[in-house]
């Protein structure tokens, strides 16, 4: 599991970008981004939303597995998470929130039905 400094690492890497160059993008010191990505220092909110504008990647994005590792999570539900990837769990979440109970069992029901090709 990555850490926020981790993730700020990986993306300020994959924007060719140097310490120096986002540690003056964010207005912080160069030691301060180091420390970050070492993890010995653990940016503020105001600091993750400058390092969010300064890398082009959304806050959540830096944050996501330092934020999945602090709460507890059913074993069963993050090993789904694993076999799925992220960004298809996420997709199925965030709609399936906006379902009442009855549109969720309805749907349930039709992935049933397409599996087993019932009609």
């Amino acid at each position: 599991m990555s850490t926020i400094g981790e993730n700020i690492k990986m993306y300020r890497e994959q924007r060719k970008m140097t310490q120096q160059e986002l540690a003056l993008k964010v207005r912080v010191g160069t030691a301060t981004i180091q420390k970050y990505e070492s993890g010995e220092q653990i940016p503020d909110t105001q600091t993750i939303l400058k390092l969010s504008t300064a890398l082009d990647v959304p806050a959540s994005e830096l944050m996501e597995r330092e934020m999945y590792n602090s709460s507890e999570i059913d074993p069963e539900i993050e090993h789904l998470i694993k076999e799925i990837g992220v960004k298809r769990a996420k997709l199925i979440l965030r709609k399936a929130k906006e379902f009442s109970e009855e549109d969720f069992l309805r749907v349930m029901q039709m992935l049933y039905d397409i599996k087993y090709n019932k009609s």
